[in-house]
């Protein structure tokens, strides 16, 4: 557990555009990236592309405010249509 990134997400605000790097089970790690919708003393829960993710406490590795996703691209036009 990083106590600095978890001091982060105990701190941050519903809205907030996170990423949350943490350990899995098998030791590996994975990334939830999404906006934080609430916290408690063990856990936060983020809405993100993969729906609601529920990350606990002591499995986070590393935590960050990032910012809004870039707007859509706009389609391309082919060539003499």
């Amino acid at each position: 557990m990083n106590d600095q990134a978890v001091e982060f997400l105990r701190n941050t605000t519903e809205g907030t555009r996170v990423v949350i790097r943490y350990s899995l089970d098998d030791g590996q790690a994975t990334d939830a990236l999404g906006w934080f919708i609430r916290g408690d003393a063990t856990a936060c829960v983020i809405a993100g592309k993969r729906g609601m993710e529920t990350v606990r406490f002591d499995r986070v590795i590393a935590a960050k405010e990032v910012p809004p996703p870039p707007a859509p691209r706009s389609p391309r036009r082919r060539e003499g249509y």
